[in-house]
């Protein structure tokens, strides 16, 4: 092998060896180790919560890299995002296809719901209006049990 070619154990930018391929979307290293860390529980994470577990696990990450990489990831449908109460996107592995949120405004708890009713109204409300292709997302902000009762 010449000097300028690159193998996966010496190219920065390989996938070789890690845990969670990224498909439907080209593969690189920091996509690779974004989706690494978000298959690392079930809550939901800010970028830069995400930049900072990246920096201590000793990842070359930069903040704006995480936020392209986590709307592209996003937008492939690989990963959960919603905005939290505050406004803020938070993201999170993806357990399952298209589903939508219920989320604790107090705690942040958040459960994944199928909702055919919400599928149907979005697919009507579309079609009166002349839209088709189209992508939803739907979060219900509540109080959840736990929190009612606690209080």
């Amino acid at each position: 092998m010449s000097s300028t070619e690159t193998s996966p154990a010496t190219d920065p930018d390989s996938t070789a060896g890690r845990e969670r391929p990224v498909t439907g979307i080209r593969s690189t290293r920091q996509r690779a180790a974004i989706a690494d860390a978000l298959s690392e529980g079930d809550d939901f994470r800010s970028a830069q919560e995400l930049h900072e577990e990246l920096k201590a696990r000793g990842e070359s990450i930069g903040l704006t890299t995480v936020y392209r990489n986590l709307q592209a990831l996003s937008q492939a449908g690989q990963i959960d995002a919603l905005w939290d109460g505050s406004g803020e996107m938070r993201y999170r592995n993806c357990s399952s296809g298209h589903h939508h949120h219920l989320v604790c405004r107090v705690c942040g708890t958040t459960v994944e719901v199928q909702a055919e009713p919400v599928e149907r109204w979005a697919s009507r409300i579309a079609a009166e209006h002349g839209f088709s292709d189209i992508h939803h997302t739907v979060e219900v902000f509540g109080v959840c049990a736990d929190c009612r009762a606690s209080r």
